[in-house]
């Protein structure tokens, strides 16, 4: 797998992403540590069980840099200079500990950089599915990529 460089994006591109990845407790317990996150949403069963949900919620936290890290191997493995930024973020609905994720990157949009004659600027959209093909992620990422 490598990613592509500038000059072979255009708008409309769409990758569905070949690595799938189960959510597991692990998961959820480690970003939530690690992030010194307190939320007994994602720790704690009895607190999970009276609320809507009745199960403890997958930090949203890990949900997004899954979907970052899954995307990388399509779209900007060995041709990235820099990201630019993550706008948009979205979670329509929870993700849960069981749930199978796939990825899909869109381009949306491709332009020449004013200050780095070798790199440009793509943008994506990435989304998120879980195994019912319901979204549960969607965000924008830019990129600054090396022409070939």
């Amino acid at each position: 797998m490598s990613g592509r460089y500038f000059d072979q994006w255009s708008v409309g591109d769409i990758v569905r992403h070949p690595i799938t990845r189960t959510v597991t407790e692990t998961d959820n317990l480690l970003i939530t540590t690690l992030t010194h996150n307190p939320q007994p949403l994602h720790l704690d069963h009895e607190v999970a069980a009276k609320t809507e949900f009745g199960k403890p919620l997958v930090n949203s936290c890990f949900t997004f840099s899954l979907a970052v890290g899954i995307s990388v191997g399509e779209t900007t493995l060995g041709t990235l200079v820099a990201n630019l930024g993550y706008d948009e973020l979205k979670f329509p609905r929870p993700v849960f500990v069981g749930d199978t994720l796939q990825i899909e990157s869109e381009c949306l949009a491709v332009r020449e950089s004013k200050s780095r004659p070798d790199a440009g600027i793509v943008t994506w959209e990435h989304r998120a599915f879980n195994q019912r093909d319901e979204l549960v992620l969607s965000f924008k990422r830019s990129a600054l990529l090396r022409k070939s």
